[in-house]
Formats: structure tokens, sequence, C-alpha cells
């Protein structure tokens, strides 16, 4: 089961290395938020869901689990970053509080339902993390080409969050989607190819 842990370790642990460059550029409210995001979705959930299966020993998990997981993870990534959502989250640290510790719970589930899943299965675990990749990279283009500001306010007094700090978020999100979901997914299929090889002499005889 350690073993399965590698992926999440790995793309961890590339996310955070790219984002120390983060810190070389200036930014304002909204790409502060969004490095924020990334700690939490895509270094510190998988590296507990990491700690989790090595140290607890869970139990394997099913495929179900993961598309649930899946879709909880997107649903509220999209829905937390709606203008509306965005702007309250923003405007009150309550609200940010909450927004930060729901995409964080989401994607803990995410990546514990990828570590524990059966190796016979890991197709689906693959096929997740595109899928994840995929939209969450999606996300970002939209940050990066929208022809105006999407968020109109910032949480720092009041003042109007420019289209170059909304580009600069949807940057590092486009830069944090391959290096940790696709990452992850060859990793996986990788470790996949191997089973199966190691397996086949045994079908063979």
């Amino acid at each position: 089961m350690a073993s399965r842990a590698i992926p999440a370790v790995a793309s961890a642990m590339a996310v955070l290395a790219a984002g120390c460059a983060a810190f070389l550029f200036p930014m304002g409210p909204i790409s502060a938020h969004m490095l924020l995001h990334i700690a939490f979705m895509n270094v510190l959930a998988p590296l507990a869901a990491s700690a989790l299966v090595v140290w607890a020993r869970l139990p394997l998990g099913r495929a179900g689990l993961v598309w649930a997981a899946t879709s909880a993870q997107i649903l509220l990534l999209w829905l937390w970053h709606a203008p509306p959502a965005h702007h309250a989250a923003m405007g009150s640290m309550w609200i940010s509080l909450v927004m930060h510790g729901s995409l964080f719970a989401a994607a803990l589930a995410f990546w514990l339902s990828l570590v524990t899943l059966p190796v016979r299965n890991s197709w689906q675990a693959i096929f997740a993390l595109l899928i994840t990749g995929k939209l969450a990279c999606l996300l970002g283009v939209l940050l990066v080409f929208a022809p105006r500001a999407l968020y109109e306010a910032g949480h720092v007094h009041g003042t109007h969050a420019p289209l170059d700090d909304q580009q600069l978020a949807g940057l590092y999100m486009i830069t944090a989607c391959p290096l940790s979901f696709v990452l992850a997914g060859v990793i996986m299929a990788a470790q996949t190819i191997s089973h199966l090889s190691r397996q086949a002499p045994a079908f063979a005889k």
C-alpha cells in the first residue's frame, strides 16, 4: 500500500518546488489567494493522504469513491471560483476559512480515494486524475484569457483587483495542474504497467 502513496508525494513535491518560484513575482489578492488554494489542495492534501495510507493502514477503497470524490472536488473548485462566491470569500475571513476548509477536505478525500484504490482499478484513478487536471486547467485558462477582470473587488481596502493579478492566478493554476494531476497519473500508470509485467509470468504458467 505504501507504494501507492508515491504518486501523491511526487506530485506534492513538484508543486511545492514550483511554488517557491512564485514568490519572485509581486502578488495581488487574487494570485495570493490562488497560491493558498494550491498549497492546500495540491501539496498538503496529497501529503496528508500519503501519511494516512502509510501509517494508518487504511483498507482498500472502491472505484465508486474515486468518482464521488472527483466530482465533489471539481464541483467545489468551480463553485468557489464563481464571482459571487469568490467575492464573499475575499471579503470575509470566516467565509474564506470555510472555502479553504471545504476545498482541502475535498482534495484530501480525492487523494485518499486514489491511493487506497486496488491496483486492478488503477485505470480509473488515472482517468480521474486526467479529468481533474483538465477541468482545473480549464479554470486557469479562463482566468488568463478572460477579456476583463472577473473578480471586481479585492479584500485589501476594497480595491479593484487588476486583470494582471487575475491572469497571474490563472498561470499559477495552469502550472500546478500538470505538475500535480498529470505527473501523478504518469507515475500511477508506470506502477500499473510494472505490476502487470510482474504478474504476466504467473499467468503464463
